[in-house]
């Protein structure tokens, strides 16, 4: 029998802090799979390098989220280029715009970009996300968009999207999807799964007539209120850990 602590060795190419970001990274990959929030082998959750700004990781395109592990996380820079080895490569549609945000936006350390049904189905209407319920009252004056532009392919793309999103942290691609930028992993987590609520709750209520408003009063209080943007409550860490102990339950593998 291999021995159980198998999985928490770490490699020695790797430090301490980039190995608890690709530890930490790997099972967020995970969470997304768990949660279904995963689209075959596409779209992305890329994390600053800590200590190297002109680094980042992302998903080896070719695996699904239930195989991406922390060794196999891809390093790149600003420009694409992988940093050390990689036995994947990775997807040039995901890396434009998360490239740009990690460029430029000094708390972007953290960009998920997802296509679940009802958040795409949002970002498809023309009024896009009502502030009608009780997740959608919590991104309040959170939410930009950017219109489609086809598949995101272009690098010049990526700078516009950055001008789209301005200083808000969720950007919601029209005809396309959200991005979320957090400035950790625990964060981003908390924006993505207010944003998928939001849609879900609002598709449901949009399809069973009039949606009874929030008054703005109410919903700049929602948003004060709320714990996922406070750092004395965590910002969404206790989420992160507890996600994490389910899919650690489930498969460990994604330490190795």
């Amino acid at each position: 029998m291999e021995p159980t602590n198998r999985y928490f060795e770490r490699p020695s190419r790797f430090s301490e802090e980039e190995w608890k970001a690709r530890v930490d990274l790997a099972a967020m990959y995970r969470i997304f799979a768990h949660l279904k929030w995963d689209e075959s082998i596409y779209n992305h959750i890329s994390l600053r390098v800590p200590g190297e700004p002109e680094h980042f990781l992302i998903n080896p395109f070719g695996l699904h989220y239930s195989e991406v592990t922390a060794s196999n996380l891809v390093k790149i820079d600003h420009d694409g280029n992988i940093i050390g080895h990689s036995d994947w490569p990775i997807n040039p549609a995901g890396f434009t715009f998360h490239s740009a945000i990690h460029a430029q936006v000094p708390d972007g350390h953290c960009v998920m970009h997802v296509h679940t049904t009802p958040t795409l189905a949002v970002c498809c209407l023309e009024d896009g996300l009502s502030y009608s319920n009780f997740y959608s009252a919590q991104l309040y004056g959170k939410i930009a968009y950017h219109d489609f532009e086809g598949i995101t392919l272009r690098m010049d793309e990526g700078e516009r999207i950055l001008a789209s999103a301005g200083d808000k942290p969720v950007l919601m691609l029209r005809n396309h999807g959200p991005v979320v930028i957090g400035s950790n992993l625990a964060q981003a987590l908390s924006l993505m799964w207010l944003v998928n609520r939001a849609c879900e709750v609002q598709l449901a209520s949009q399809s069973m007539g009039a949606v009874r408003q929030i008054p703005e009063k109410i919903l700049h209080s929602c948003v004060a209120d709320s714990l996922n943007f406070d750092p004395k409550y965590g910002a969404g860490a206790d989420v992160f850990a507890a996600m994490k102990r389910i899919v650690e339950k489930q498969d460990p593998s994604f330490k190795h």
